[in-house]
């Protein structure tokens, strides 16, 4: 585990971002350089796993920096919530 479970809209390969993503990414003045985990877009804290109302119906992700209020998310790691 390397930081809070997320709910992201979608992820993104660091080395393969969309315009859209790098444009964002650009905005909030984030460097991804060498990264090469995922980057989550739209993302917000699963509190609870296995409790009723707190399922995510998109990628599910593990992030080291969740510092951008959800708009983005790095370093991230898929999560299969159904262990």
């Amino acid at each position: 585990s390397t930081g809070a479970v997320q709910c992201c809209n979608s992820t993104q390969d660091s080395q393969n971002l969309s315009t859209q993503v790098t444009g964002i990414l650009g905005l909030l003045g984030v460097v991804v350089g060498d990264l090469t985990a995922l980057v989550g877009v739209t993302c917000s804290p699963i509190t609870a796993i296995g409790v009723g109302g707190n399922s995510c119906s998109s990628q599910a992700v593990c992030c080291s920096n969740n510092t951008f209020n959800g708009v983005v998310a790095l370093g991230c790691t898929p999560v299969n919530l159904s262990l």
